[in-house]
């Protein structure tokens, strides 16, 4: 018998997670229980989930490979929009998505997603070592973070620096043109046209399977897609979000941010 309550809360609307009997009770914290069984046993991931973050590919992936898990909601601090102090107390940097597994604490969407494959599900969801998909597939895996998404971020920031009301916004905007002319502009265009070629050629980012590269992908195409100043076509990157967002694990996790925003807002 397998009961779940799925449970999360994303800023883009495509994070989701559960929650189980593991309970702590703290203003920050949701907790909603589930029990599931799996080849494994008695295993027991807690996810520590930070609202308006990346956390999504988390639970997708632990979705995808069928590993029960626990998930630890922490809301930001309305104030400031910042982590809040909880988080510190699991990672020094404060940032999500965590894990705790057996009391090992892994930190870095990548780190956690290479992890979890080793080891609970050793040679799922990735190409077999030594061929051109499994290059593709290490060399996707550490784009997300270490080229795309540092991009979409400061797109992120400047959209919101050209906000800035008189008498600065008027300054304000002219430094983020410049800098949107001279680098930022140039740098996601680049990016576009390399990620349209390869979708172009390959049904996924690591070969015609579906891999942990696609959900290590799914954000930066997600934010793409979602950035107004983007003005580049994505033709096969659309297609390709598409595909991915027809697939089952992902529409549960979807459908469990809806219920985690009702949840969260009752507690509120």
């Amino acid at each position: 018998m397998d009961l779940r309550v799925h449970i999360d809360f994303d800023p883009i609307d495509h994070d989701a997670a559960y929650s189980s009997l593991y309970a702590v009770s703290t203003p920050n914290l949701v907790p909603i229980t589930w029990f599931a069984q799996s080849l494994h046993g008695a295993v027991m991931i807690i996810v520590h989930h930070l609202e308006h973050s990346r956390s999504l590919r988390i639970p997708w992936l632990l979705e995808e490979l069928g590993l029960p898990y626990t998930v630890q909601f922490h809301a930001r601090v309305r104030s400031s929009g910042l982590a809040p102090e909880s988080l510190k107390r699991i990672h020094p940097l404060g940032k999500a998505p965590i894990i705790v597994d057996d009391d090992r604490v892994v930190a870095e969407s990548g780190a956690i997603i290479e992890y979890l494959l080793e080891r609970y599900a050793p040679g799922k969801l990735q190409p077999q070592a030594g061929t051109e998909a499994w290059l593709d597939y290490r060399y996707w895996m550490h784009y997300a973070e270490g080229t795309l998404m540092p991009l979409m971020v400061m797109s992120l920031v400047f959209n919101r620096i050209d906000r800035t009301p008189w008498p600065l916004g008027p300054v304000a905007r002219l430094i983020t043109r410049r800098v949107r002319t001279a680098y930022l502009v140039p740098a996601i265009a680049l990016n576009v046209r390399m990620i349209e070629d390869h979708l172009a050629k390959s049904a996924g980012f690591a070969g015609a399977d579906f891999s942990a590269a696609d959900i290590q992908m799914s954000i930066p195409l997600e934010s793409l897609v979602a950035d107004a100043s983007v003005h580049q076509p994505l033709t096969h990157g659309r297609d390709w979000l598409k595909r991915m967002h027809g697939r089952a694990a992902y529409h549960r996790a979807v459908a469990a941010i809806e219920q985690a925003r009702a949840v969260t807002a009752d507690q509120a």
